[in-house]
């Protein structure tokens, strides 16, 4: 078991960046992945932005209670939720990613505020959805980030934060949220 805690972007966000995966051409793909063993698509249904790992053997209660009690503490005196996008692309070691950006430099603050809610630490944060994953082979730094390098998403505002069991099962990972939070005094959509 993983504990984690999570942002996903919006229904319309998944759709469009999942068209667009959809759209790559096979013979670009097959290239820009040749040498990588096992690549893989992740479902876009698995699609979110990882805000803290808590580990392995984390306390569930804890944790929840802990970004409750931050949440709280940061909607009184920030109730703006940040608005972003998904644009461009790139990896890191067996990790293909989707980046986010924010729309002004209050959005990114508020991200940057949502991490430290979650118990994450800002500096050196690297927002990004992670798209497809590999087990061995090293990625073209430029042609596998390529794929999606120009992709630019609809804007979308950020409404609650989740907190994400995720199971090793005999099929794979399997999320399960196991607690919602609101991060803006709307009700999360």
């Amino acid at each position: 078991m993983r504990l984690f805690t999570a942002l996903w972007p919006s229904d319309e966000a998944v759709r469009h960046l999942a068209a667009a995966v959809d759209r790559l051409h096979p013979d670009r793909v097959a290239e820009a992945t040749a040498g990588l063993r096992k690549f893989r698509f992740t479902p876009s249904s698995r699609w979110h932005l990882t805000l803290r790992f808590h580990g392995d053997d984390a306390d569930e209660q804890r944790v929840t209670d802990r970004l409750d009690q931050r949440v709280a503490e940061l909607l009184e005196t920030d109730p703006a939720s940040p608005r972003l996008r998904l644009a461009g692309a790139g990896t890191f070691r067996g990790v293909l990613w989707v980046g986010v950006e924010p729309e002004t430099g209050s959005d990114d603050a508020a991200l940057h505020a949502l991490v430290r809610a979650a118990g994450g630490d800002p500096r050196g944060y690297t927002a990004h959805l992670t798209i497809a994953r590999w087990p061995a082979g090293r990625a073209d730094r430029e042609l596998l980030p390529g794929l999606l390098a120009g992709y630019t998403g609809p804007w979308w505002r950020a409404r609650e934060l989740t907190v994400v069991r995720s199971d090793l099962r005999e099929g794979g990972r399997e999320y399960r949220t196991v607690h919602r939070v609101a991060v803006t005094r709307e009700t999360p959509g």
